[in-house]
């Protein structure tokens, strides 16, 4: 398999009532419980749902060696602010999403790695792949 190319948000990883992780699609994901916020707070809902569609919009790009996580720009914001933005070198762009930085990652045997550096795993690097998946974080990504 080739992991070049993009990748789209699957599935996002919860623990469950039993302390086990479940992947929950996007739709599942953004009307589940906010156990972290005071849902009697019109605000904080408003910002928790505003934070789980971002993450669902979240894409990832394989280009060699050359692995971009790829956010969409915030609601609102005008072409003139992001290009201010870009410019004064607050944000980078790919295709339209934002990203922080490149990361370097590898294919090694079928399976692909991704640099996280020292003190994150024993030799710097932690494997993405899992069967048809992308890996990141609790977030699940398939091959657009």
């Amino acid at each position: 398999m080739s992991y070049d190319g993009k990748w789209v948000f699957h599935s996002m990883g919860v623990m469950n009532e039993d302390f086990e992780m479940v992947y929950l699609n996007a739709e599942d994901y953004i009307s589940s419980p906010m156990p972290y916020v005071d849902e009697t707070d019109p605000e904080a809902v408003a910002d928790e749902l505003k934070e789980r569609r971002q993450g669902v919009a979240t894409c990832i790009e394989v280009c060699g060696s050359e692995f971009y996580m790829m956010v969409p720009l915030p609601e609102g914001v005008s072409q003139k602010e992001v290009d201010e933005a870009v410019a004064a070198g607050h944000i980078k762009l790919r295709n339209g999403m934002m990203y922080d930085k490149v990361m370097n990652c590898d294919e090694r045997d079928g399976e692909l790695w991704l640099e996280v550096g020292e003190g994150m795993s024993e030799d710097g690097w932690v494997k993405l792949s899992n069967g048809e998946y992308l890996d990141f974080m609790t977030m699940r990504f398939v091959k657009e």
